[in-house]
């Protein structure tokens, strides 16, 4: 697919430039290498806010809007691919790693990450935690995104459960490596997008303003997506997939009577200081 058509124009600075110079904590930088495989030990790149997923092109489809929000008010945002997706029914791992970098490019994220687990074979076992702790040390979020618990992929399954377990155990000062600095994110949330289950959401992002941003960011992947009626936890129903998800997005916003939303679950009770700012209205 080409740079144009999933929202970057060939003559932009993002879609030309090959190198990027480290720059101060706060400013836009994508480094070559948190394009690509993690081998090994990983420089310290920190985020404020980080999305873990299975595949390359989850977290568009779950939280995307959510993360170009995120970059749009500011803040730091990373993404973790934990396979390269080389299981796949469509594509190849080549050709979804330079669909996931577009896509990068278009939500304006920091980072990107791959850490190189087996697709289809994703587990919750001691390597896969390991790598996965090495790598929210590295970018320090304080916020991370997971896929929800249940799921029909199982590797949306296991991605959730194993993206828990690390956040916690990235806070021991003794688990793995001697002098690793340890690291615990303060809130854990769960994308609850395209949820069939009766699970209510905790709260509901309104991504009205950044909803086309995160419709390019999908469009990047033209070989997982184009033509296609179903991806991931998106059953079928006849009609094309983009326009699925606009659907599902609209179902969401309307929840907080917004055009767009994207929905949220986590465990622990939402904290209100002053319930007359509060949003949307009951009646």
């Amino acid at each position: 697919m080409r740079n144009a058509e999933c929202g970057i124009a060939r003559e932009s600075p993002i879609a030309e430039s090959r190198h990027t110079t480290r720059r101060p904590r706060g400013q836009f930088r994508i480094p070559n290498f948190a394009l690509r495989t993690l081998k090994g030990t990983v420089t310290s790149q920190e985020v404020d806010l980080l999305a873990i997923a299975a595949h390359r092109d989850d977290v568009e489809l779950t939280c995307g809007g959510t993360l170009a929000k995120a970059v749009k008010a500011g803040h730091q945002v990373g993404i973790v691919d934990l396979t390269q997706g080389e299981s796949g029914t469509r594509g190849d791992a080549a050709t979804r790693a330079a669909e996931a970098e577009r896509a990068a490019k278009v939500l304006g994220v920091t980072l990107r990450l791959n850490a190189g687990l087996p697709d289809a074979h994703l587990q919750n076992d001691e390597p896969s935690r390991a790598r996965l702790v090495e790598l929210i040390r590295s970018t320090r979020p304080r916020v991370v995104i997971l896929p929800f618990p249940v799921g029909r992929h199982p590797d949306h399954r296991v991605a959730s459960e194993l993206g828990r377990d690390a956040c916690y155990l990235a806070g021991l000062a003794k688990y793995g490596p001697t002098g690793a600095e340890p690291h615990r994110p303060f809130k854990v949330l769960y994308s609850l997008a395209y949820r069939e289950d009766p699970v209510k959401p905790s709260f509901v992002v309104d991504i009205s303003d950044v909803f086309e941003t995160k419709m390019a960011a999908i469009r990047c992947y033209a070989s997982q997506f184009d033509g296609a009626k179903a991806a991931g936890e998106i059953h079928p129903t006849g009609q094309d997939l983009y326009e699925l998800i606009r659907v599902q997005s609209a179902h969401y916003g309307s929840l907080i009577r917004a055009h767009y939303g994207e929905p949220f679950f986590c465990y622990e009770t939402v904290e209100v200081q002053d319930v007359v700012t509060l949003g949307v209205q009951s009646l």
